[in-house]
């Protein structure tokens, strides 16, 4: 799932990001860094996530503009 960062707290690690297609916002995971490039996000940054089985947004991946093309395209 693609989406963008609608906020961050890097001092407790609190944010949420806006799912692009669905407009769904999910809140981070408390491991949503883990294992990422990232150690900081900020507002409007593009990502890529998973969501766990609590619903929340985990995983996040370096997101662009580039991987937002129809498949096959």
């Amino acid at each position: 799932m693609q989406g963008v960062i609608k906020s961050y707290d890097p001092q407790t690690g609190d944010g949420s990001v806006v799912s692009d297609t669905t407009l769904a916002e999910f809140d981070l995971a408390e491991n949503a860094l883990e294992g990422s490039i990232f150690r900081m996000l900020r507002q409007g940054q593009r990502v890529v996530f998973n969501i766990d089985d609590a619903g929340r947004a985990t995983k996040l991946r370096l997101g662009s503009e580039a991987d937002m093309t129809t498949p096959g395209a």
